[in-house]
């Protein structure tokens, strides 16, 4: 399944399983753009994950985490 900006769940599950030291509450914009860039899955437009996508994954992450 490749995965697209707008797969914001599954983007967050896939976060949550690569990076489970992290702390989704503390990731910043840069690194949650580059970490989801080099997701193997991933096939979008690096353009398209702006702050609003990144804010949606980074609230489903931290819910994931929870």
């Amino acid at each position: 399944m490749q995965l697209k900006w707008t797969d914001v769940q599954d983007i967050a599950i896939e976060l949550a399983e690569r990076k489970a030291d992290v702390d989704p509450r503390y990731v910043n914009f840069v690194d949650l753009h580059r970490w989801v860039l080099e997701l193997p899955d991933f096939a979008d437009e690096p353009g398209r994950g702006g702050e609003k996508v990144l804010e949606a994954i980074q609230a489903a992450w931290i819910e994931e985490a929870e």
